[in-house]
């Protein structure tokens, strides 16, 4: 069985000062290994979210950031992120950080930042009736008995990947969608998710800041998989095409050392049509704290001839 590292989630938010071209500052940051013909799109909300909390430097923390990803970016590349210090004032602040690569810009957003104030509090109730990760099998161990190939694109490479190459363990709720639809084809789906190992300290990042990225990062994973449940359509089918489009996430209260253990990831389909789907998601520690929450609108192309 595939056991993982959270080492993947690290590498990607190690970022390198460089001199800016466009903006007040520069970094570049290597996107990680993937089976895909493209990068993970959480590599560039990570890295970018990292970029903005380090050029922050008064105390405010990240409570949202508003992104577009405007083209593939390569595997194991460099890419070039530029922050333009919009504004800082006494309670808030803004940045823009645009990703370059190959000369043409890849991926940009806008990230807010706060101080924070005492104020009066509301947060949704995280649902009751979701069985607790341990008696849920873990990607690597539903994957284990598949065989590559046949009437699936599941490939050897594909397979390790969803096992253990994505830095969290991750475990769903009714089942997963890699090869089939476990379960039934509603629009909700939770999982709980918690790195392989404790994450490692990431320079110029506080452990909440990483911490924060960490949220960002996991979260493009399977914030489509709600949207491919009650359309069908599995992960694995063959000629689906996916890709991330916009993305949106607000970051309510600090992680606060929650991603030590498992998070509930609460999921739904908003809306699927013209080949495009949005789906929306909360992270919820297991004591009903909630940490964030994320909307992501993608394309979604299935083969209409697909067997």
């Amino acid at each position: 069985m595939t056991h993982g590292s959270s080492a993947v989630l690290t590498a990607a938010l190690e970022l390198t000062e460089q001199q800016p071209e466009a903006f007040d500052l520069a970094f570049t940051a290597v996107t990680q290994p993937c089976p895909w013909p493209k990068a993970y799109g959480g590599d560039m909300v990570a890295q970018a979210a990292a970029a903005a909390m380090r050029s922050v430097t008064d105390g405010k923390t990240m409570h949202s950031m508003h992104s577009y990803f405007l083209r593939p970016v390569d595997i194991g590349a460099e890419v070039r992120y530029e922050v333009e210090l919009l504004r800082d004032g006494r309670g808030y602040s803004t940045r823009q950080v645009r990703g370059f690569q190959n000369g043409k810009p890849v991926y940009v957003c806008l990230a807010g930042f706060a101080a924070g104030e005492e104020a009066a509090e509301h947060e949704p109730e995280p649902p009751l009736d979701v069985p607790p990760p341990e008696s849920l099998p873990s990607s690597a161990a539903y994957l284990e008995p598949v065989e590559p190939g046949g009437d699936t694109m599941m490939t050897e490479q594909a397979k390790a990947y969803w096992s253990g190459g994505r830095s969290f363990d991750m475990r769903h709720v009714p089942g997963p969608v890699y090869v089939r639809v476990e379960g039934e084809s509603t629009p909700q789906q939770a999982l709980w998710v918690k790195p392989f190992d404790a994450l490692r300290p990431v320079a110029g990042l506080t452990d909440e800041q990483r911490d924060l990225a960490a949220l960002a990062y996991v979260c493009d994973y399977t914030i489509l998989e709600p949207v491919l449940r009650v359309l069908g359509l599995p992960w694995a089918q063959h000629g689906l095409v996916t890709a991330s489009l916009d993305h949106a996430m607000w970051f309510h209260r600090p992680p606060a050392g929650a991603l030590d253990g498992w998070l509930l990831y609460t999921q739904e389909a908003e809306s699927a049509s013209a080949g495009r789907g949005l789906g929306r998601g909360r992270f919820f520690t297991p004591d009903g704290r909630h940490l964030a929450t994320v909307l992501q609108e993608g394309m979604i192309r299935p083969d209409k001839g697909a067997r």
